[in-house]
C-alpha cells in the first residue's frame, strides 16, 4: 500500500489541539492500546494538556516538531536546546500507525534538525525506567542507559495519576553527529 511522502515543520498555536490529542491517544486510555507506546498500565488521567502543550510550542529555545501525511497530524516531539546538548520529549505517533518504522523516521529527523539547528553535541531524553520495550527501543537508535534517575512528580496530577509507587525517570543519552 502506497503512502504518500512525510513533512516535518514547526508547530503553531493553531496545532494545540491536535497536538493534544495526539499525544493522549498515544499514551493513555483504550486509544493507546492499539500501539505500543501505552503507559495506561503506570498511569491514568491526561499525559499533557493544552497549556503543557502551548508552552512547548512558544519555547525560546527549542520547537514542537510535527509530522504530517496528508494534511493529517501523525507525530510530534520536542526540541529543546539546552546549550551542550538537545533535550527530545512529548513524542508521539499516532497509535494506529506504529510498529511501521515511522518512530525511526521521526527521531531521526530530530536529531537532524538538533544538529543542524543548534550543533547540538548530544541528545538526552528521560523515560520512565520501567518502559523496559521503549527503553530497549531507543538503545538500538544508538541510546545509551547513563543509570542516572530521577523521581517521577508524584502528586502533580497535570503528568498523570500512577498506578504504582516506584516509577522513576532515566536518563538516556547519544552523541549526535
Amino acid at each position: 500500500m502506497p503512502t504518500s511522502p512525510l513533512t516535518f515543520r514547526t508547530a503553531t498555536d493553531a496545532d494545540i489541539p491536535g497536538l493534544v490529542e495526539l499525544i493522549e491517544s498515544a499514551y493513555r486510555g483504550d486509544a493507546s492500546r492499539a500501539g505500543w507506546t501505552t503507559e495506561a498500565d503506570l498511569l491514568q488521567g491526561q499525559r499533557t494538556d493544552p497549556a503543557g502543550v502551548a508552552e512547548v510550542v512558544r519555547q525560546e529555545n527549542g520547537r514542537l516538531l510535527v509530522a504530517e501525511r496528508d494534511g493529517e497530524l501523525v507525530a510530534c516531539c520536542q526540541l529543546d536546546h539546552r546549550g551542550d546538548h538537545t533535550y527530545f520529549g512529548m513524542f508521539a505517533v499516532r497509535p494506529t500507525l506504529q510498529g511501521g518504522g515511522l518512530g525511526k523516521v521521526i527521531i531521526a529527523e530530530a536529531e537532524r534538525t538538533a544538529l543542524a539547528t543548534w550543533g547540538a553535541p548530544e541528545m538526552r531524553m528521560t523515560v520512565i525506567r520501567q518502559r523496559a520495550e521503549l527503553i530497549a527501543w531507543y538503545e538500538r537508535r544508538g541510546y545509551r542507559r547513563t543509570g542516572q534517575l530521577s523521581p517521577f512528580p508524584y502528586g502533580d496530577e497535570r503528568f498523570g495519576i500512577p498506578q504504582r509507587d516506584d516509577l522513576e525517570f532515566e536518563l538516556l543519552v547519544k552523541p549526535l553527529g
